[in-house]
């Protein structure tokens, strides 16, 4: 385990010092508004406007439940006329169109199930708000995320997990390192939801009872295979078992993704999952729930802190909605990174392209992208 603190809103800015806030237009960037100035913190908002802005207008979707609509910036800034804030909105459209739109599309033809927010984290939003920040000379930055900060004995600085873990976001912030956290806030780490909800409310902020927020900012409503159905080139074809019996036919094989149950339309009297995809015969091949476990997974990292790997209490956590699971051994396999990781147990559905996250105890100490 690492020896440090976790630090407190107090232990990471001092009081009076100027805070550009990311403001998505939801209730968790408002309250961590609100939160702040209540700690003493000055504070100024910025939204981003990324490339999905003007595609969400135009798909009509719901604009309530994305972060990149009109709809969504014109609550930030009403939020922060309400706190008496400034408001303003940063361009990164042309960084995020082209390392996470085009990215989340390149991976999905590859036949990989890639997560868009952790990219969007570790290379467009914590660049933009630095960027921002220097120029308008503030001395710190925040997000509305439900994680915290802990500072290592050492001084390194890492991003662990909140203290009520029903909301942790630690994993969609994994690829930050030390030299991204030096000057972050992150308000939400000591809060649970109800609490920020009445902090917004108490502070008279219409978007205090704003539902959530969808997960992939640019996907508006509708499935996940409606989307790419009009970006990239759906073939259908077979979907078989592992045995290679023919038991159905899929509607285009980059729209499935490995674990998946629903919406297979297949009836063989026991539930089916898949198990893997074929990308070569364009088949989707599917299997019971026991076929779905492994123990191992490559992954291409994009950072470790190798001493605290070495020591006890080392997990990994191969998705957002999963739990950390106690890892066995890492070992570097081959260049650019590509690594082995064996498990204390099996794992279910580990997918190719989803972020794989280290940690010791609840503080992150890596990241990467799981290869297979």
């Amino acid at each position: 385990m690492l020896n440090g603190k976790m630090l407190t809103i107090s232990d990471c800015g001092r009081e009076g010092a100027r805070v550009l806030l990311a403001m998505s237009g939801g209730v968790d960037s408002a309250a961590s508004a609100v939160i702040l100035q209540r700690a003493g913190f000055r504070v100024l908002g910025v939204t981003m406007k990324n490339y999905c802005y003007g595609e969400v207008e135009t798909a009509g979707a719901a604009t309530e439940r994305s972060c990149c609509s009109l709809a969504a910036i014109d609550d930030a800034r009403g939020a922060c006329a309400r706190l008496d804030v400034p408001h303003m909105v940063a361009d990164a459209e042309e960084l995020f169109g082209r390392e996470v739109y085009d990215d989340f599309l390149s991976e999905y033809r590859a036949g990989r199930t890639p997560n868009p927010c952790v990219r969007c984290n570790s290379i467009v939003r914590f660049r933009i708000l630095e960027d921002t920040a220097d120029r308008l000379g503030a001395d710190y930055v925040a997000t509305g995320h439900y994680a915290r900060i802990f500072r290592s004995e050492t001084g390194r600085m890492y991003v662990a997990r909140a203290r009520y873990t029903e909301k942790d976001q630690s994993y969609f912030l994994s690829g930050l390192r030390h030299e991204d956290l030096r000057r972050v806030i992150f308000p939400l780490g000591e809060y649970r939801k109800p609490d920020v909800r009445a902090a917004a409310r108490e502070a008279g902020l219409v978007v205090a009872d704003k539902p959530e927020s969808q997960e992939v900012c640019f996907i508006p409503e509708g499935s996940l295979r409606d989307f790419l159905g009009g970006k990239i080139e759906l073939v259908p074809g077979d979907i078989e078992d592992t045995e290679g019996n023919v038991i159905g036919r899929h509607e285009g094989l980059l729209a499935y993704t490995v674990g998946q149950r629903r919406g297979l339309g297949v009836a063989t009297g026991r539930p089916m999952y898949v198990v893997r995809l074929d990308l070569a015969r364009n088949v989707l091949v599917v299997g019971e729930d026991d076929l779905l476990y492994r123990s191992e997974l490559t992954c291409r990292l994009k950072w470790i802190d190798a001493e605290a790997l070495e020591g006890e209490g080392v997990s990994a956590q191969i998705r957002s909605r999963s739990e950390a699971a106690p890892v066995a051994r890492v070992a570097a396999i081959g260049v650019d990174g590509e690594t082995r990781v064996t498990f204390a147990a099996p794992q279910r559905a580990i997918a190719p392209g989803q972020t794989v996250a280290f940690y010791s105890g609840d503080v992150v100490i890596g990241s990467g992208v799981i290869l297979s």
